[in-house]
């Protein structure tokens, strides 16, 4: 399934966005915004973005690093893991916070605001360093009383900095994390638990912990990967969002 260039509006100009629609679909689709890892909109991301379009939703996926100089889309794998790793973790770190915030809540809008998406029923999904992002994007939209339908967070990592907003995010949500992710020790991750799922109260937040699994396991990179948690943690997924959003009568 191919993606189209959707412009973004924001208060700093347009952000170019891919945009997957659903096949063959009458009607206005459910839509989700997909925020993307350190790694920016690479070809595993599209990847997963595919699948959801090809389960029946609006997928939007704006290029947070197309503000940097020079934009970009994506990194490349490559042997030298560490390398790679640090050259994500630095293009991150060019992009401030707030703007990235902006640019995701801004993205939120312009799917809404799509001729082929059903306004009521637009969702967030964030890998890494989206699913932070993801998660303050969705405090915000509720402040602004526009929260999502939906969120799904991939282990999160700017989560233990976020959990002062967790009374804001009340909507249905996922998140899963992996029992050996060496960047968010299991410690911090119980704290993550009790603030999101405000002590187990919020029947409608689903904490998920993948025995094993280190950080971004989904990234099918060999020095991230873990197949069973990957495999696991989609069908969850998919499971959360045909119940919360299903995209099929």
């Amino acid at each position: 399934m191919t993606a189209t260039t959707l412009p973004i509006p924001t208060d700093a100009g347009d952000l170019p966005g891919l945009l997957w629609l659903p096949a063959d679909r009458e009607g206005p689709a459910p839509g989700l915004v997909v925020l993307q890892e350190i790694f920016g909109l690479s070809d595993h991301l599209q990847r997963r973005c595919a699948e959801l379009a090809a389960q029946g939703y609006a997928v939007l996926a704006p290029q947070l690093f197309a503000r940097l100089d020079p934009p970009v889309v994506g990194l490349e794998d490559r042997d030298e893991f560490e390398s790679w790793l640090a050259e994500g973790m630095e293009l991150t770190g060019q992009l401030p916070w707030e703007r990235a915030e902006a640019d995701a809540i801004a993205a939120l809008g312009a799917l809404r605001a799509h001729g082929a998406v059903d306004a009521e029923q637009v969702g967030l999904l964030g890998f890494c360093y989206g699913g932070g992002l993801a998660y303050a994007a969705a405090a915000s939209a509720a402040e602004e009383d526009r929260p999502p339908s939906v969120l799904v967070s991939y282990y999160g990592s700017a989560l233990p900095s976020l959990l002062d907003r967790a009374a804001q995010v009340e909507v249905p949500s996922l998140h899963h994390f992996g029992t050996a992710d060496a960047f968010i020790p299991l410690e911090q991750v119980e704290q993550i638990r009790r603030a999101v799922t405000a002590d187990g109260t919020r029947e409608q937040v689903r904490f998920t912990l993948h025995e094993d699994a280190g950080h971004a396991f989904d990234n099918p990179h060999p020095g991230l990967h873990h197949a069973e948690a990957s495999e696991a943690a989609w069908r969850q997924t998919l499971a959360v969002l045909a119940e919360t959003m299903p995209a099929h009568d």
